[in-house]
């Protein structure tokens, strides 16, 4: 019983980032998909969330389309290479992909991902 009422009284004072966070935590863990926490560099792995930002970068004369996917538990860095734009990749946009992650400059990123734009009511 101790626990329901510290689980309620933290819903309570939690942040909007934090309820936001516990959300998205619930929605990855629903698909059965990795968290963001837990990838292994050079490991294949599904991580599903929500895209914070997508930025169009230029890699040596090549074009790249980059995501930022955050789970609630962390963020996860997708790159499309020769892509300027995916219809339905946006901010805010739920997003499952699948592929290699690899660590680069600290942070899990998985190149040419295996994706699937997912509607909230499947999450």
């Amino acid at each position: 019983m101790p626990g329901r009422v510290q689980g309620a009284l933290r819903g309570l004072t939690a942040t909007r980032a934090e309820f936001e966070a516990s959300q998205e935590r619930r929605r990855a863990q629903r698909a059965g998909c990795c968290p963001v926490a837990q990838v292994e560099d050079r490991r294949r792995t599904t991580v599903a969330g929500v895209l914070r930002s997508v930025t169009l970068r230029s890699r040596e004369t090549v074009p790249a389309l980059e995501a930022e996917l955050y789970d609630g538990t962390g963020s996860l860095r997708v790159v499309w290479l020769g892509r300027r734009e995916i219809p339905g990749v946006r901010p805010g946009r739920r997003l499952r992909v699948t592929g290699t992650v690899c660590e680069e400059g600290g942070s899990p990123t998985v190149y040419n991902p295996r994706y699937e734009l997912v509607a909230d009511a499947e999450q």
